[in-house]
């Protein structure tokens, strides 16, 4: 018997860098159907997505400007499964609610919100499944849990935190201060390097007395955004409303009974 796999139909806020990178994943998926990309600007205005990018694919998901419809008639002219948002922090309060009426599955991976918008999205939560998560590569948040478990087996280790990213990142990794949170640690503990075109790098150093663990997560290019936003969607799938994170939903792999 043949198992059919049901598609996923994604709506996508932001077509930024790691948006087009996250696009791709999407189209290039058998198990994703990326029906539109919303984005604040009127270039590319009804563009197909596929055609934009260069990837040969049925699927005719187009570009539309926020301000072009509504939420509700959005989703009323093309209903989605699931919101993947990689634009800014104050897009959720454009389509969060009316996402989560419908009971829209939300995924947003903007870097940092406001106490405001965090209590904001917290409340969408009653209703329907959302997870946020500042970097939400599979393997960066496998790290946060690893090095947890680490932390638990040997407390008094010395432990050392560095992110790299591209030279023009002004700011602490979100990621970086995410882990430091994890790890019990100051924020001015993190030691930022800034170089060329470094996607983003992050290093825990475990500093034992008498041997050295270090932990490495290196982002190559941001289609691991991708990666990591299709896993989040997929095992989101079937779960009851509440307030998620990656961490939620890699743990379960943790048990290896």
């Amino acid at each position: 018997m043949t198992r059919v796999v049901l598609e996923i139909r994604v709506g996508l806020f932001g077509f930024g860098r790691a948006g087009k990178a996250v696009a791709t994943v999407l189209l290039q998926s058998e198990e994703a159907d990326l029906c539109w990309v919303i984005r604040k600007t009127t270039n590319l205005h009804h563009r197909s997505v596929p055609e934009f990018l260069g990837i040969t694919d049925d699927n005719q998901g187009l570009i539309f400007t926020r301000d072009e419809y509504t939420p509700a008639e959005l989703f009323d002219k093309h209903p989605v499964d699931v919101i993947i948002d990689f634009s800014s922090d104050d897009a959720i309060l454009f389509y969060g609610k009316e996402a989560a009426e419908r009971g829209i599955c939300i995924v947003t991976a903007i870097s940092s919100y406001p106490e405001t918008t965090i209590k904001y999205i917290k409340s969408l939560s009653e209703k329907t499944r959302v997870l946020w998560s500042p970097n939400i590569t599979v393997g960066i948040n496998f790290l946060m849990l690893a090095a947890k478990i680490l932390k638990t087996i040997a407390p008094y280790t010395d432990i050392e935190l560095i992110e790299e990213h591209f030279k023009n990142k002004k700011e602490i990794s979100g990621t970086a201060i995410k882990i430091s949170q994890t790890l019990c640690l100051s924020d001015n503990d993190i030691k930022s390097v800034r170089a060329g075109g470094i996607v983003g790098r992050h290093e825990i150093i475990f500093g034992f007395p008498h041997q050295t663990v270090r932990l490495i997560h290196e982002s190559i290019s941001r289609e691991a955004f991708g990666n990591g936003a299709l896993f989040a969607a997929k095992s989101l799938s079937g779960r009851k409303s509440g307030f998620y994170s990656m961490e939620d939903l890699i743990i379960p792999y943790f048990n290896l009974k």
